[in-house]
């Protein structure tokens, strides 16, 4: 089956789709416009009572103007009759309160049904993203995700705030006042039937050219977002490598990008906008001329011909207000469409539809004839074989390459293998229950990761439950007490505020000390150790021999050092065990361990 998406083939923004994909996009954002509607029906219904109602009220007045005219002040004049007159003054006057009522409630109602609609596409956006897979995450930049939860949301949140009361608003207008001109004099509204076919004709005309248009400004807003947050999130690599002036030259061109597609806009509206003016203008003087002629024969009141061109003139009010709209409308439904992607994509590493549960994992890890690559042309582990023991503790090395990363997040379950299967304590980790399998199984990468909050909060996050006694112990043994004692506030230090920063080889201790709490059978170490200076280096490694001494672990490491405490050392290049035993045997032996061993040691001298 084949899926349409906003993303080329590197990740980039796309614009260029075909007719049929671009019908795909629409018909997959109506389906998402219909279930964020399904709830708010009755909400929805009611809301249209009262604008019909209310609209109504409003197109009434001339009408009223029209018989008072024609009727109320004759009769007044000639009869002293005051009745007729007072009944159109007091009913001009109720319709008009009436209609203000009823278009504050309108206003009222409509905003909730718009928050509510906004509220719930955000959260699913945000619940649906935390979801997805490490795969998607690798190719969907942060920028991205943030230009479909900012500008994106932020265009949704416009029409639904002014542009659906345009909408609505003005069509209904516009068919309530031709109805009423018909009503009063029918060869008008033959005039005005004819005015239709030009204003059709150019509405279609700006509809055809704007589409492309709206979603290029999406498309080029996305990219200025997405190159300012990747900019500002990695500004110490701009400074370091001097970036600053290729950056504002590509920033630069993006921006222009960004102002050439606003301005296409720009030009659509400025043939747009007369076009209907022209219209317009040209209607209300032939319904003027020709019903002045039909007054001098007696075939129309005046108060008639007044009505007619009163509703002549109003007819065209709210065209400009819909092509606004659709200005909004375009601008919203491309941001749709971008959303509507995101909320398709499909976990590539999905719940198991009847999970299996393991209460008290061991922490055996078996590899069957596992096959795996990131893309077709690349098999980075073929046909890989492996058992590692409850509570072994596992040092993979290797160059660059070999496929140790990938062999530690194929058993934390972030990648499915492409063929095979990879097991704890016996059961396929694509049966196990997803919490029995976080519970389980914690992974530490170099990338030391804190969240707002306290520092006793971050690493709680491994235990939520945890007491602070657990909390204080988790940090001694990982060598972190120290430090975190002499921050300004001890444990409830902010580590986002000033006073609470940390060092990355002190995050580092932290993300230990989050993983050491939540007790896991198998913990895996992916260059957890890169950023600790050798004597914080030495500490972790005293705690590791305590802290390991009952669970699996998997320790990937280009420090020998580390690899020291390790049960078995496997050592892999281009996705094969090509050595496998204790580290002293190895270090013993003429193998490529020995090599790597001999060198790391000559380093040392």
């Amino acid at each position: 089956m084949s899926t349409t998406t906003t993303q080329g083939v590197k990740g980039e923004e796309r614009d260029d789709f075909s007719k049929e994909e671009s019908a795909r996009l629409r018909l997959r954002s109506r389906r998402l416009l219909a279930s964020l509607l399904e709830p708010l029906r009755a909400r929805i219904a009611v809301t249209a009572v009262i604008v019909v109602i209310s609209t109504a009220a409003q197109v009434a007045g001339p009408t009223l103007i029209a018989y008072g005219i024609d009727n109320a002040l004759p009769a007044l004049v000639k009869n002293n009759d005051w009745m007729p007159a007072i009944v159109v003054v007091g009913l001009y006057l109720v319709v008009g309160i009436v209609g203000a009522i009823l278009m504050a409630q309108y206003t009222v109602i409509f905003a909730r049904v718009s928050q509510s609609i906004l509220f719930d596409l955000r959260k699913r956006l945000f619940l649906h993203t935390q979801r997805l897979s490490l795969e998607f995450h690798e190719s969907y930049t942060s920028g991205r995700i943030i230009s479909r939860q900012t500008s994106d949301l932020d265009s949704i949140r416009e029409l639904f705030d002014s542009g659906i009361n345009q909408l609505v608003q003005g069509l209904l207008y516009m068919v309530f006042t031709a109805i009423a001109l018909v009503s009063l004099d029918a060869p008008s509204g033959l005039i005005l039937g004819v005015a239709l076919i030009p204003l059709v004709v150019l509405t279609r005309w700006f509809q055809t050219r704007s589409q492309k248009l709206f979603r290029s400004t999406r498309t080029t807003s996305a990219r200025v977002i997405v190159q300012f947050v990747e900019t500002m999130t990695g500004i110490r690599a701009v400074q370091a490598f001097r970036k600053e002036g290729r950056n504002e030259k590509q920033y630069g061109g993006y921006v222009e990008d960004y102002r050439k597609a606003n301005s296409r806009v720009f030009q659509l509206f400025g043939t747009f906008d007369p076009g209907l003016v022209l219209i317009g203008n040209a209607t209300l003087a032939a319904v003027v001329l020709f019903g002045a002629f039909r007054v001098i024969d007696g075939g129309l009141e005046v108060g008639a011909l007044l009505a007619v061109a009163l509703y002549a003139k109003r007819f065209f009010d709210p065209a400009e207000e819909l092509a606004m709209f659709y200005n909004g409308y375009q601008s919203a439904s491309a941001a749709l469409e971008k959303i509507s992607g995101v909320l398709e994509e499909s976990p590539s590493v999905p719940d198991p539809v009847r999970p299996t549960d393991l209460w008290h994992a061991k922490g055996a890890i078996d590899f069957d004839d596992v096959e795996f690559a990131y893309n077709r042309d690349a098999i980075v582990l073929p046909e890989f074989e492996l058992h590692v023991p409850a509570g072994q503790t596992i040092a993979l090395v290797g160059s660059t390459g070999a496929g140790k990363s990938t062999l530690a997040k194929l058993i934390a379950r972030f990648y499915d293998p492409s063929r095979g299967s990879v097991k704890l304590d016996g059961v396929d980790l694509r049966d196990l229950h997803p919490k029995d399998l976080r519970r389980a199984i914690v992974m530490v990468t170099q990338e030391a990761y804190l969240f707002s909050g306290s520092v006793a909060d971050n690493i709680a996050l491994g235990k939520p439950d945890a007491t602070r006694d657990e909390i204080e112990r988790a940090a001694r043994a990982v060598g972190a007490h120290e430090f975190i004692v002499a921050l300004p506030d001890g444990y409830d230090t902010d580590v986002n505020k000033r006073g609470g920063r940390v060092s990355a080889g002190q995050r580092q201790l932290l993300s230990f000390a989050r993983a050491f709490i939540a007790d896991p059978a198998v913990l895996i170490l992916d260059e957890a150790t890169a950023s600790l200076d050798i004597p914080s280096e030495r500490l972790v490694q005293e705690a590791l021999q305590t802290l390991l001494s009952d669970r699996t672990a998997l320790i990937i490491a280009h420090r020998l050092s580390t690899v020291a405490i390790a049960d078995r050392v496997l050592v892999m290049e281009y996705g094969r065990i090509v050595e496998d035993g204790t580290p002293d045997d190895l270090i013993s032996g003429t193998g490529r361990f020995a090599q790597l061993h001999a060198a790391w040691r000559d380093s040392l001298v």
